[in-house]
């Protein structure tokens, strides 16, 4: 009789797979057609707001039991499949495969772009610039040690826009060929990851020596050659390379989140929920910079974040980039641009685009 309903139940998942086979394939003819409709308007393809309001709905819709966590992510690879018929799409990306910049890339992107691993964040912004990838993702700030400078001080000569930013939660594995603490006589990663797990490496291998290297993909590939070299990275570097978890989230913030930007060459629509970021450099004189954050006081805009970076041209000038929540069209925010700019030796809108959620556990855990 259990052999029977387990029959009935497995036909009717069957019928059910068939009836979700035809509404995609219904779904793709109608996804065809919008992508013809952009070609013909010279609209842009990929519109992360219009992604975002999808998400939006089907999880407010979603009576259960399938979770709003894993309907985003079967409708994420359903959006990249499509946008992938409109337009292939090629996404550069710090690389290589498996670290975290790549991570953020495919919650982004999905799997169906071709994502292009980049060896340094200033050529990802020459594949975009070049137009040899329509967009580029690069890592902006991690909750625990601030800023990627990098990042920041390729906006100043790049005229690139942001389009998108990209939350991700992030966890630090200790990984080794074998698995045996024991014979790790040294620990590779890079400098973030080694800076994030301080705390853990000072009361568990304070003698053990440390090395900076480019990646944590790069680092889980050293072990991979080396039965002394431990790696800090993500779960994924360990099934890419074959490599054991020694020592799981070793990371001293369980709450440790880095933000990626999408940086593009247009600039995307209103979402209704967007932020902001500007970049300019201001007059030395008195009281300036009281008055740099006056006209967005006085108009009660919420201010995200501020950033400084030493002008690489002339001794003790500086750049400010702030974040600011609205979009560069809003009244409010156009006025206080407006209101700055004369301050300014220069002022550059570096995009308005999406806030982006929390961010997802890190998508290597739940594979």
């Amino acid at each position: 009789m259990t052999d029977e309903k387990l029959k009935l139940l497995r036909e009717k998942i069957d019928q059910i797979d068939d009836h979700i086979l035809e509404l995609l394939n219904q779904r793709a003819g109608v996804v065809i057609e919008v992508g013809k409709t952009k070609e013909q308007s010279e609209q842009s393809f990929y519109v992360p707001s219009r992604e975002k309001k999808i998400y939006q709905r089907l999880t407010e819709i979603n009576p259960g039991p399938f979770p709003n966590d894993a309907v985003c992510k079967v409708f994420r690879e359903i959006i990249s499949a499509s946008l992938n018929m409109e337009k292939p799409m090629q996404v550069a990306f710090l690389g290589p495969q498996s670290t975290f910049t790549h991570m953020a890339a495919m919650q982004q992107f999905g799997l169906s772009a071709q994502l292009v691993p980049m060896k340094s964040i200033p050529a990802i912004f020459e594949e975009v610039e070049r137009g040899r990838a329509q967009y580029g993702v690069v890592p902006v700030e991690n909750s625990t040690e601030g800023v990627v400078n990098h990042t920041l001080d390729m906006f100043i000569k790049s005229d690139l826009s942001v389009i998108a930013e990209i939350m991700l939660e992030i966890s630090h594995n200790l990984l080794s060929k074998t698995g045996d603490i024991d014979r790790i006589s040294k620990i590779v990663s890079h400098p973030q990851p080694l800076a994030q797990c301080r705390h853990w490496l000072e009361t568990n291998m304070p003698d053990t020596p440390q090395l900076d290297v480019s990646s944590t993909a790069a680092a889980a590939q050293l072990a991979a050659e080396d039965d002394s070299v431990a790696a800090i990275a993500g779960q994924a570097a360990a099934v890419q390379y074959g490599l054991q978890i020694v020592k799981a989230r070793i990371e001293d913030n369980p709450n440790n989140f880095t933000r990626f930007l999408v940086i593009g060459r247009e600039q995307p629509v209103k979402s209704g929920e967007d932020k902001t970021s500007i970049m300019f450099s201001i007059k030395d004189e008195p009281g300036i910079l009281y008055r740099m954050l006056e006209p967005f006081s006085k108009r009660r805009i919420n201010l995200s974040k501020i950033e400084s970076r030493p002008m690489k041209q002339k001794a003790w000038e500086y750049v400010f980039f702030l974040d600011m929540i609205g979009h560069c069209d809003d009244e409010d925010i156009a006025g206080a641009i407006t209101e700055l700019e004369p301050h300014c030796h220069f002022l550059k809108v570096l995009g308005s685009y999406p806030v982006a959620g929390k961010g997802e556990k890190n998508i290597e855990e739940n594979n």
